[in-house]
């Protein structure tokens, strides 16, 4: 069986992760999704040989210093693995400002004390200390936002949601990680239309995709289709339906599914609103965000429907 030597000790891996083996032993490493996605769990193999799962999806120039995935890092050798160094992909950020978006949902904006490049839809890891992160999407655009926009949902019994939404003071300085995540617009010729569909606080990337293709100059139709249970759980809707009046190839549907919704909102699961409204989405770039068993659901049906696999951008959470 392969050991992992961490911090001076030594541990059997029986089978599992990195992460399970060290977390395991009472060890505490930064984690979230757990299941490669969000890269909150990101360790450096000083030794060893890395299996190629584990660094599936990390840029090249982390690959090469061989950081890998501890989540998904299922060993066959030995390996001696670290932390990264706090200081690398970390950034100190300042927090501006935090607002009530709806009951569950909190606009947070974060200014980085130093240059932070990202793209608009790209996610981010918020730290509450050293081993407690959760990665949120960024609804804002470089190009036209000086903060960064989070929208994060309270969970019940949720540790950084409820640490934001209870602790955060407006002037606290807070680390973030750097931007991940291909789920965000690039410009081109061809300019398709595009779909986006979003639950809860999934809107945040795709509010931030929106603003970033018009900023852009799409010129192909851009159709926001945002899904809640009940009027309340959406937000932002008077800022995306002046959006939609000020460009005319943007086209945004609230949905609700539980309740009976006023007159400009539409009745029904949000996915099947779309199904209705766009049955053929052949040359589409679609983007899907949110409740995970809707991405799913939605990845399929794009697909089913016409749109090109490449062209389907999913960011469950």
């Amino acid at each position: 069986m392969p050991n992992i030597l961490y911090a001076g000790q030594t541990y059997t891996c029986e089978g599992q992760s990195v992460l399970d083996c060290l977390t395991a032993q009472g060890i505490s490493i930064p984690s979230s999704c757990r299941a490669g996605s969000c890269q909150t769990c990101l360790m450096c193999a000083v030794s060893g040989t890395l299996p190629e799962l584990s660094q599936r999806g990390l840029k090249p120039t982390l690959v090469v210093q061989h950081y890998f995935k501890a989540c998904s890092c299922y060993p066959e050798t030995d390996l001696e693995v670290q932390l990264p160094n706090t200081a690398l992909g970390k950034f100190d950020a300042q927090v501006v400002s935090l607002d009530a978006l709806n009951d569950e949902i909190i606009g947070v904006r974060l200014r980085p004390i130093s240059p932070f490049p990202y793209q608009a839809g790209q996610f981010i890891n918020l730290y509450q200390n050293d081993s407690t992160a959760r990665c949120y999407s960024l609804a804002s655009v470089p190009s036209i936002d000086d903060t960064l926009h989070l929208h994060v949902r309270r969970v019940p019994n949720g540790v950084v949601s409820n640490w934001i939404a209870d602790q955060l003071k407006v002037g606290d300085t807070v680390a973030i990680s750097a931007a991940s995540g291909d789920c965000f617009y690039v410009a081109g010729q061809a300019a398709p239309n595009m779909l986006l569909i979003g639950t809860g606080s999934g809107l945040a990337p795709l509010y931030g995709i929106v603003r970033d293709a018009l900023q852009q100059g799409h010129q192909g139709d851009i159709s926001l289709y945002h899904g809640s249970t009940q009027v309340s759980g959406l937000y932002l809707v008077e800022a995306l339906r002046n959006l939609a009046q000020a460009h005319p190839n943007f086209h945004y549907t609230p949905c609700v599914s539980d309740e009976t919704p006023p007159a400009d909102y539409r009745h029904g699961m949000v996915l099947d609103v779309v199904l209705k409204d766009l049955p053929d989405l052949k040359g589409y770039r679609v983007f899907l965000c949110g409740n995970p068993n809707m991405v799913k659901a939605a990845q399929q049906e794009a697909f089913f429907a016409g749109a090109s696999l490449r062209d389907i951008f999913a960011d469950p959470f």
